[in-house]
């Protein structure tokens, strides 16, 4: 893609910070026009568990407008009543004193057919004319799409079969939000993302990456751009290197089946990692809105250097899990869960080796590792800053100091750590590594909005800004696409370690080789 072309894309999906400039973006309470919101595999599990229950929350809260319905469609022969039975059992304990969701679930209507059947949609399309007139919805449309990914780019065409993929008025919108994974790799990523724009622009795209919803994620920002005491020690002059960890202590569950078709690298590295590696290390925007920001991130993406496949075994652990213990219950490892080959070489942890060429980050190592079946459920980046140039109390009196360490806890217990050295008290001025602490939850008592629930109130106010970019799209899958094409080779070989430990040896030895080493989980 040449430059001009990203360029003018890139204008294109911010064209829609026009529609919302004037709305109170800010405000605590944001209240979208009026809309109809349908869900496609809307009997599936992604919808019950948390586009569902998320929509309840909002309504609750008075931030949905009185003029809206859910419009289910899934291949499941169900009627109306039907699905307003599944909306019943996906809300059930979210607490509703005044009503307000069963009233809004009263009028929820339901689609039952065939994705690849034109009759489907006609059919959806009468039933969203009918809406639209018994409850003044005006027109207005979000198309979710909670399928499968394979069926992403049917339902786009499907919906543009019977134009419903455009505006009725200059004053109406419709867009389309789309689960990730946005392809499998690089070259079915650049065909979705072709199939997509044949019935939809840019700026009616909404690719939605549950983890730059969270309140944590979005502090990134502020702690950097709001505080003058961090952004000048941010870069190379004073970083060691930077660490990112996704564990999580929990299998595949009951989904060895998908997991066999993407392992970590996909389900983690290419989506999560990548944005949040991005909003850490990118430069500062010239606007805190949808294109200032998403264009720096674009930026930092491109900066990362890009390794050619023979180097990768130098770059990055693959493992996956066997048996072992957690939380003091045995577990099985990944190849005797349900739905996996008893020979996969899937992995179910990635660990890499990733620098950015630019001015700030030049020279600077970004160390990332993810993985199930871990010791702990932690997600965090940690800033690891270089040790001072002289320490003059060195030997024993400074044997439990460690570098000075930022950390950004995403996951579970949300809040930042400040790893310093103080003096141990007593006669001997002896030092050690300490911590300050700021924890979300008791700075902020209040109920925490939902990654779900925000992304999707953002996606019905139009605004993008912590939606994925098509040009992000493709630049995180040309970071990924060496690493991916090196295992498919079976380089480098497939580690194994216990569950319930730190992960294999073999990470260990990738940080280890440079003196460095990982943050305790």
């Amino acid at each position: 893609m040449s430059e001009m072309t990203e360029s003018s894309e890139a204008k294109s999906a911010d064209l829609s910070l026009k529609e919302y400039a004037l709305s109170p973006l800010n405000s605590d309470k944001r209240k979208p026009q009026p809309l109809a919101l349908v869900i496609f595999g809307a009997t599936g599990d992604l919808a019950s568990r948390k586009i569902l229950p998320a929509i309840c929350r909002l309504a609750i809260r008075g931030e949905l407008p009185d003029e809206f319905v859910i419009v289910g469609a899934a291949s499941s022969e169900i009627d109306d009543e039907g699905f307003k039975k599944i909306v019943n059992e996906a809300t059930k304990d979210i607490e509703d004193p005044e009503g307000v969701w069963e009233n809004y679930s009263k009028r929820f209507r339901y689609v039952s057919g065939d994705y690849l059947s034109k009759e489907t949609f006609v059919q959806l399309n009468q039933v969203l004319s009918e809406v639209d007139d018994q409850y003044n919805i005006g027109g207005n449309r979000v198309y979710y799409l909670a399928t499968i990914p394979k069926l992403f780019s049917v339902v786009a065409d499907g919906l543009k079969s019977v134009a419903c993929n455009k505006p009725k008025r200059k004053d109406n919108f419709v867009r389309l939000v789309v689960e990730k994974p946005f392809g499998v790799n690089l070259e079915s990523s650049k065909a979705l993302d072709v199939d997509l724009h044949t019935a939809f622009e840019e700026n009616q795209i909404f690719r939605i990456d549950h983890y730059m919803g969270k309140e944590t994620v979005q502090n990134v920002l502020a702690l950097r751009f709001a505080n003058a005491i961090f952004e000048p020690i941010w870069n190379r002059r004073y970083v060691d290197h930077v660490q990112v960890t996704v564990a999580e202590s929990l299998g595949v569950e009951h989904r060895g089946a998908f997991y066999e078709t993407a392992g970590a690298l996909r389900d983690i590295v290419q989506n999560h990692v990548m944005q949040v590696l991005s909003l850490t290390l990118m430069e500062p925007p010239s606007s805190m809105d949808a294109g200032g920001i998403r264009d720096e991130k674009v930026k930092l993406l491109k900066a990362v250097e890009i390794a050619d496949i023979d180097e990768q075994v130098n770059n990055v652990v693959r493992a996956q899990y066997g048996p072992g213990e957690i939380e003091g219950e045995k577990v099985v490892g990944y190849r005797q869960e349900d739905g996996v080959s008893p020979t996969s070489e899937t992995e179910t942890y990635v660990a890499t080796r990733l620098y950015v060429d630019n001015w700030r980050w030049a020279g600077v190592p970004m160390y990332v590792r993810t993985g199930k079946r871990l010791a702990k459920r932690i997600t965090e980046v940690s800033m690891v800053f270089q040790r001072p140039p002289h320490l003059p109390f060195a030997g024993r009196l400074s044997r439990d100091l460690r570098p000075d360490v930022l950390s950004l806890r995403i996951q579970p217990d949300e809040g930042i750590s400040l790893s310093f050295g103080a003096k141990i008290p007593g006669p001997a001025f002896k030092v050690k590594s300490v911590s300050m602490d700021f924890s979300y939850k008791e700075a902020f008592p209040e109920v925490t909005v939902d990654a779900y629930e925000r992304l999707l109130l953002d996606a019905m106010m139009g605004d993008p800004m912590l939606f994925i970019r098509t040009d992000e799209v493709e630049q995180a899958w040309k970071i990924v696409a060496p690493i991916q094409e090196s295992f498919l080779q079976g380089e480098p070989p497939l580690a194994r370690y216990p569950s319930g430990s730190f992960g294999p040896i073999e990470a260990e030895r990738l940080i280890q080789a440079s003196g460095r080493q990982w943050q305790n989980l």
